[in-house]
């Protein structure tokens, strides 16, 4: 029976793969560097020397720190409260105060961080915001308090239900959210807080502190005769930064209610908050060495042959010289992708244990992103791999094209992590250039209610995984076109 032209051409460029033991050593290598390597990526200090994680209902890591004056609430209950202002340090006396600054109203199911709560508030620049067990953000009113803006807070107590609403005068309110807490226990710690997170400043954060005016609280329900008690939470976490050097949280009754200052913040945790943790995608860090591998292997696929003469022979196997081409391809691609997946399948589950067996803290992931890190990497070497090969037929000499494709490819992702590039210009190469094809291996989270550093040395990546992924595709769809026309048009 006659073979399919493309089955033998195929055949042939895998048993000519096959019988360069350069060409499979250097797989094998570049498997085995993604194997290695991880430990090289690891961050982190020593475990005995770090401050708990404070851990959400949800069991992701958390910011948990504000200033709390608060009393008992035994039962269902209400507390209204107007805020007449909002300033941060670093604002200066503009006035103003940090966009994510924070003071309002709050019930929580305890004084530890990483407790159940919820949260109604007014924000430095987005506005009246309903906030409940860290994650979880809803907007109201617009528009910052000021004393000619004064915003009006309630919170309201059913059982686990709690219902945030805010007012511009007090006696028209609109809802914001309502949200329910399980398990709330009878008794539950409520009243006013104050947080202020750190600013980012460039490719780095600086400390802050907010403070707030409030009026007298107004209670409903089944509130104790108690007196009100100010408090620290957080303080001594993880995730918490600490007050501007000579600042200090607090709170002060005036004639018509509190001034409370707060640092801190109530939110998910960014790489910012816990440098010294660990993503499963810093795991992944022996791909850029195996992508330069990978690289100098497809490279030499195509140009060997160009160099001693051997195109020609393999040209005559077929009238079609995309074929050809097509056919080398498929082989490189098969052969990286299969010997790159088996890399990761075996280094992520490896270099977890591990981390954990360490004590070194591991931003949690979940299996699917796992999957999908694992299985990307192998695409983006297999993609990067055709990639080179296009480059090596369009240019023809070893040393010109894996220098054009190191270039294209691991030069932005090597910028990119430099600490000292301005984070628009980081996610800029990292996004239009083959480079964005790292972002299937991202496993971190970016919160649009947390101002951080997301840039890719933090481990985040400005655009989607698999639409990372797509845009080295577009590049190598384009240079492999390009690479087919003039193998028509050129002599061999």
């Amino acid at each position: 029976m006659t073979r399919h032209p493309m089955l033998r051409l195929l055949r042939a460029e895998w048993t000519k793969f096959r019988s360069v033991p350069g060409w499979v050593r250097g797989s094998a290598v570049a498997a085995l560097m993604i194997l290695l390597f991880p430990l090289t990526g690891l961050g982190g200090g020593a475990p005995e020397q770090a401050s708990p994680v404070p851990i959400g209902p949800d069991g992701a890591p958390v910011s948990a720190g504000f200033y709390f004056v608060h009393r008992p609430l035994s039962g269902d209950g209400r507390i209204t409260v107007a805020v007449t202002s909002l300033t941060s340090l670093r604002a200066g006396d503009s006035g103003t105060a940090a966009p994510w600054a924070k003071a309002g109203l709050i019930i929580t199911a305890g004084p530890e961080p990483g407790s159940r709560y919820a949260a109604v508030m007014v924000t430095g620049e987005h506005g009246v915001r309903m906030q409940h067990d860290y994650l979880y953000d809803r907007a109201g009113l617009p528009g910052a308090v000021s004393a000619t803006a004064v915003r009006w807070l309630r919170l309201t107590r059913s059982g686990d239900t709690i219902t945030g609403e805010a007012s511009t005068d007090g006696t028209h309110w609109s809802q914001v959210a309502t949200v329910r807490l399980p398990g709330l226990a009878a008794t539950v710690q409520a009243g006013l807080f104050v947080a202020c997170p750190q600013q980012v400043q460039g490719v780095g954060t600086a400390g802050d502190m907010a403070t707030a005016a409030f009026s007298v609280p107004q209670l409903a329900g089944d509130w104790p005769a108690t007196t009100w008690t100010g408090d620290q939470i957080g303080a001594h976490t993880a995730t918490f930064a600490g007050y501007p050097r000579g600042g200090s949280g607090g709170f002060a009754p005036t004639g018509d209610g509190f001034t409370v200052t707060g640092s801190g913040d109530l939110a998910p945790a960014t790489r910012s908050d816990l440098p010294v943790g660990v993503a499963a995608g810093d795991l992944l860090f022996g791909t850029f060495p195996a992508l330069i591998v990978i690289v100098v292997v497809a490279t030499l696929m195509i140009t060997t042959e160009y160099r001693y003469g051997l195109i020609r022979s393999t040209l005559s196997a077929s009238t079609r010289r995309g074929r050809v081409l097509v056919a080398k391809a498929v082989v490189l691609a098969g052969v990286t992708f299969t010997t790159s997946l088996a890399a990761t399948l075996l280094a992520i589950p490896l270099w977890l244990r591990l981390v954990r067996s360490l004590g070194i803290y591991l931003f949690p992931t979940t299996s699917g992103a796992l999957l999908r890190a694992q299985i990307g990497t192998a695409a983006l070497l297999a993609v990067t791999a055709v990639f080179a090969l296009a480059v090596g037929t369009i240019l023809r000499r070893s040393a010109t094209a894996v220098t054009t494709v190191v270039a294209a490819t691991v030069l932005p992702y090597l910028l990119a992590l430099t600490p000292f590039l301005p984070p628009p210009m980081a996610q800029w190469l990292t996004r239009v250039t083959p480079a964005a094809a790292l972002a299937v291996q991202q496993t971190l989270t970016r919160y649009p209610q947390v101002d951080s550093v997301y840039t890719p040395a933090n481990g985040y990546y400005p655009l989607p995984p698999w639409a990372g992924l797509a845009v080295l595709c577009g590049y190598t769809a384009l240079a492999l076109a390009l690479a087919v026309v003039l193998l028509r048009r050129r002599d061999a």
